[in-house]
C-alpha cells in the first residue's frame, strides 16, 4: 500500500496521453469533521496527532486503535496528511457525481475498505469508501458497492451490514486469508438482511471463470433486483496475476472486463483503488483501465517511456500473463456459490424504497482563488474565462523522444 505506487501509475496514465481525455480536479484535504460521519471523534483526534515521534506517549491508545509497528497499521511521518487527501479526493468524486458534472469518477488513491468506526486495519486508516457513500446516500435512494480486491471488503460490508439503502457486493479469497470473514452466508442484518452479497473462492481463479461465470450473472442480476441510483466500485489489483500477497490468477484484460462491464450499466459511478503489493502491476492495471473507462483499451501493449520505465523491465509491456497454477475453484463448486447467490437476490423484496426527508447538506469545499489555473469548469476553460488552459510541468511529455 505504498504512496509510491500511486506515482507509477500517474506517470503511466500521462505517458499514455489518457489524461487529456479526462477533466482532472485537484482535491480538497478531508477535515476531520468530514472523517467523523463515519468514524468516532476520539480515532480521528489520535489518528491527526500520532507521529512517529511521540508514540510513547500514545501507547494505550495504538493498542485500541490497531496502530503502529507491531501491526500491519504502521505509523509513519505524514500519515494523518495521507488520509486526508485520498479520503478527500474520494468525497469530491462522490460530490461530482452527486452534481451532475460527470457520469464517472476516479481516485485511484482511494478505496480503503477494511478500516472500521474506531480502528484501522489492513493497512487502511480512514475509510473512504464509506464516507464517498454517505454523500451519494444524500442524493441517491441507494448505492451498489462492488469490491474485486482479492480481500473481503469487510470495512465497508459492517458499515452498511443493518441497511437496505447500499448492497455491498464482494468477490475475494475465503479460508485462512486475511481478514477471515465474507462467508457466503454473510447476508446481512436486520433491515439490511440479503442486501450483503458474498462470492467466497479459492485460490488460481481465472479471467474465465472469474468473469463469465461468476461477476456477470451475479452484477446483472443485483443490477436488476436492486436498481441503484450510484455505484461504488473498488478496483484492488491485489487479484492479479502475480501478486505478492495475492493468490488468484487474472489478468489486466479479465480485471479490467469487471470495470468495463459495471461501466456498461450507464449508472453513476465512483472508481477507486485499493489493495496491490506488485507496485509496477498495480500501476499497469490502473493505468490500462483508466483507458477502459475512456473507451480506449486498445493503447499499445509497449509501455511508454516515463520516470519510472525500468520497473517494468524485463518485457516492458503493459500486459500480464497469467501463471500455470491450478485453479483451485471447481465448476461444481463455482456453480453452487453463483446459484446460492442468484437466489439470495431472487428473495429480495424489488429495490427498496426511501421515504421523503430533509437532505443532508452536501460537504462545503473551500473556494479556490480566481488565480487558480488549475481550478476548471470546464475541461478547456478556466475560472477567468480567457479559455487558456495551464498544463502542469509533470504532464510534458509529448517531447519526450
Amino acid at each position: 500500500m505504498k504512496p509510491h505506487r500511486l506515482k507509477l501509475a500517474h506517470h503511466l496514465i500521462l505517458t499514455y496521453g489518457l489524461y487529456k481525455e479526462m477533466d482532472c480536479y485537484r482535491p480538497h484535504p478531508a477535515a476531520a469533521g468530514e472523517m467523523t460521519q463515519f468514524h468516532s471523534e476520539d480515532y480521528v483526534n489520535f489518528m491527526s496527532k500520532v507521529t512517529p515521534d511521540n508514540l510513547r506517549q500514545y501507547s494505550a491508545s495504538m493498542q485500541r486503535f490497531n496502530a503502529g509497528d507491531s501491526t500491519d497499521c504502521p505509523v509513519f511521518d505524514g500519515l494523518f496528511e495521507f488520509t486526508q487527501l485520498y479520503t478527500g479526493s474520494s468525497l469530491d468524486g462522490a460530490l461530482q457525481l452527486c452534481q451532475g458534472n460527470t457520469d464517472i469518477a476516479i481516485n485511484w488513491s482511494g478505496g480503503l475498505h477494511h478500516a472500521k468506526k474506531g480502528e484501522a486495519s489492513g493497512f487502511c486508516y480512514i475509510n473512504d469508501i464509506v464516507l464517498a457513500i454517505l454523500e451519494l446516500l444524500k442524493v441517491h435512494a441507494r448505492v451498489l458497492y462492488v469490491d474485486i480486491d482479492v480481500h473481503h471488503g469487510d470495512g465497508v460490508e459492517e458499515a452498511f451490514y443493518t441497511t437496505d439503502r447500499v448492497m455491498t457486493f464482494s468477490i475475494h479469497k475465503y479460508g485462512d486469508f486475511f481478514p477471515g470473514t465474507g462467508h457466503i452466508s454473510d447476508t446481512g442484518a436486520k433491515d439490511g438482511t440479503g442486501f450483503s452479497v458474498n462470492a467466497p473462492l479459492n485460490s488460481g481463479i481465472t479471467d474465465e471463470t472469474y468473469f463469465h461465470d461468476l461477476f456477470k450473472p451475479v452484477m446483472e442480476k443485483i443490477m436488476q433486483v436492486f436498481n441503484p441510483g450510484a455505484v461504488v466500485l473498488q478496483c484492488g489489483a491485489d487479484s492479479l496475476t502475480g501478486d505478492r500477497l495475492g493468490c488468484f490468477n487474472l489478468t489486466l484484460k479479465g480485471h479490467a472486463a469487471c470495470v468495463e462491464y459495471v461501466k456498461s450499466f450507464g449508472v453513476p459511478t465512483l472508481v477507486l483503488g485499493g489493495g496491490g503489493y506488485t507496485i509496477r502491476n498495480v500501476a499497469r492495471c490502473w493505468a490500462y483501465e483508466t483507458a477502459v473507462l475512456l473507451d480506449k483499451k486498445d493503447i499499445p501493449n509497449e509501455i511508454p517511456y516515463n520516470d519510472y520505465y525500468e520497473y517494468y523491465a524485463p518485457d516492458y509491456e503493459l500486459h500480464l500473463t497469467p501463471t500455470p497454477e491450478e485453479n483451485m475453484n471447481g465448476k461444481d463448486a463455482l456453480e453452487d456459490v453463483r446459484t446460492e447467490l442468484l437466489q439470495q437476490l431472487q428473495d429480495l423484496q424489488g429495490a427498496p424504497s426511501v421515504a421523503m426527508q430533509q437532505v443532508p447538506p452536501s460537504f462545503q469545499r473551500a473556494e479556490a482563488t480566481e488565480e487558480d489555473p488549475d481550478v476548471r469548469e470546464g475541461a478547456s476553460k478556466t475560472r477567468s474565462g480567457d479559455g487558456v488552459r495551464k498544463q502542469h510541468p509533470s504532464e510534458l511529455y509529448d517531447e519526450v523522444d
